[in-house]
């Protein structure tokens, strides 16, 4: 160190560089540091004076005066935007998409008016599919495979759970914005008509394989023969069906985007307005076909593996969207236990359908677990859209942190989603009404037509959405939690489970206003039929 002292220096000791009045370099003494004439010395002022002048008062000059401005200019920009809200600004619209008590200022009316028409609609539709099944029971094909009975819930079924969830997911892309790039709305459409041409052709093999089992335990043995038609109908039936169902979703979508109606109110019961008559139909003529050319040797066969091959196909466009692929991967289990749900309504159905005191059960089979279905899905639907609105998934909002919330909550409170369960429970007693009268006006010798019959009818439909409904929104905070999409994890569940509701509470019913009309008679009271009330 050559003798050289060497020390840290304090920030006192630090001078400013000095200024020099010559030309001249400063000369270097022999000891070697470096030597500054006394006449070229400047006086030094230590460094953290001018640092705290600078932060206690030109920083605070600097910054007060552009603040203001900025602040200023901030004001009017919120005027502007609270002007032009709703009008074009720019080429795109400035619109109000939340409000504090929901995604979507809607009030009770408007919700009603957007269900009331949709519901009616998919009424019509579930009442023709009923009035089909009536008739379709006494078929050949149908008399002589016991089976296909049994599948008709979980495969009506089916289009709860891939249609509706379908819809229920366009429904939330649509209201969240993910669809209103060109190019995204194609890649979302896609992949998600893949993902159900995929999980309808292996839920239509499983389907029939569950109510080949189910038959069999209750005939005890297992009729092979019947198997491959048994097969090839249910996959041909869920294949053409979730083709055109999708398609007539997308479609829904996309319009009630653009006319500014929300599509979690119609794009459920449109579906069902004509899903039940379209698998119904699809069923009894591919069954029928294949039953007159059952001596044609492996032509069940044939087609069958046909259209399982087309599945690789369908996988390659759904991986199109990560999302849609990882349904694909990991979105089975709710199916399949949706599907052997609806089975054991169907075994129901199989078990009462041909008996005396249960005459038109089949009519009202798909009425009572259709209306269930669809309004359980619309309240699904929305609490999913509320939810990916407000929150993250595996994050529940304040409001909604209780996992089994109060009943009364659920129905009682002035929150959206609360005032929507509201209308729908409001909307099971009008809407059965008016289903059961259209249904006696056509088919009046085929149903019951007392006072007792109606009173109990009624009540298993009121029993049955109330409990769906609260089950919906347990259902959607629990999937939430675990950061499970509600839209494609608890529509299967609840349709599934509104099947197996719908179809015991209706055979309850048939039950009870037998006995109590085989109890009349033995007393000799015999109740008036004029009519249903």
């Amino acid at each position: 160190m050559d003798g050289t002292e060497t020390r840290q220096r304090k920030p006192e000791e630090l001078v400013l560089p000095h200024t020099l009045s010559t030309g001249r370099l400063p000369t270097v003494s022999g000891d070697g540091p470096l030597c500054v004439p006394e006449s070229q010395r400047v006086a030094s002022k230590p460094l953290g004076t001018e640092l705290s002048r600078e932060t206690t008062l030109s920083i605070g000059l600097q910054v007060t005066v552009p603040f203001m401005f900025a602040g200023l200019g901030l004001s009017w920009a919120g005027i502007l935007l609270n002007y032009f809200q709703g009008k074009k600004l720019r080429g795109f619209s400035c619109e109000l998409t939340r409000s504090p008590y929901g995604i979507l200022p809607e009030t009770a009316f408007t919700v009603t008016c957007q269900i009331m028409v949709p519901l009616l609609l998919s009424g019509l539709g579930m009442m023709t599919a009923g009035l089909v099944m009536d008739t379709i029971q006494h078929w050949p094909v149908f008399v002589e495979v016991k089976d296909l009975l049994t599948l008709v819930p979980p495969l009506v079924g089916l289009k709860g759970n891939l249609e509706m969830t379908l819809a229920s997911r366009l429904s939330t892309a649509a209201n969240t914005g993910q669809i209103d790039d060109p190019r995204d709305q194609h890649r979302v459409i896609s992949s998600n008509l893949a993902l159900i041409q995929v999980q309808a052709t292996i839920m239509g093999l499983l389907a029939a394989m569950a109510a080949l089992l189910l038959g069999a335990v209750s005939r005890g043995e297992l009729d092979f023969a019947k198997m491959e038609l048994l097969c090839a109908s249910s996959v041909i039936t869920a294949f053409l069906a979730a083709f055109a169902l999708g398609i007539l979703m997308v479609c829904i979508v996309i319009g009630a985007r653009k006319f500014g109606v929300n599509p979690d109110n119609i794009a459920t019961p449109i579906a069902a307005s004509l899903g039940d008559l379209i698998t119904l139909s699809i069923l009894a003529f591919i069954s029928s076909f294949f039953y007159k050319h059952k001596d044609t040797r492996y032509l069940t066969l044939l087609v069958c593996f046909g259209f399982m091959a087309l599945t690789p196909v369908w996988v390659l466009i759904a991986k199109q969207n990560p999302p849609t692929m990882k349904i694909l991967k990991s979105g089975w289990f709710p199916f399949i236990l949706a599907m052997m749900i609806s089975s054991f309504g169907g075994l129901i159905l199989n078990k009462t359908i041909s008996k005396e005191q249960y005459k038109g059960m089949a009519v009202f089979t798909p009425i009572i677990c259709g209306v269930g279905g669809n309004l359980v899905a619309i309240q699904t639907s929305r609490i999913s859209t509320y939810l990916h609105m407000w929150s993250t998934p595996g994050v529940l909002p304040l409001w909604m942190k209780k996992f089994w919330p109060n009943p009364c909550s659920t129905f009682c409170t002035s929150e959206i989603n609360s005032m929507s369960a509201r209308v729908l429970l409001f909307l099971v007693i009008p809407g059965h009404l008016i289903f059961f009268v259209i249904i006696y006006m056509v088919e009046g010798h085929s149903v019951p037509n007392s006072k007792t019959f109606v009173v109990f009818y009624l009540l298993a439909g009121l029993i049955q959405v109330t409990i769906l409904l609260y089950l919906a929104e347990v259902m959607a905070r629990l999937m939430w939690h675990q950061a499970l999409d509600p839209d494609n994890h608890c529509i299967p569940y609840l349709t599934g489970l509104g099947d197996l509701l719908g179809t015991g509470l209706l055979a309850l019913c048939f039950l009870i206003s037998w006995l109590l009309r085989s109890k009349a008679e033995l007393d000799g009271i015999s109740e008036p039929v004029s009519g249903p009330f």
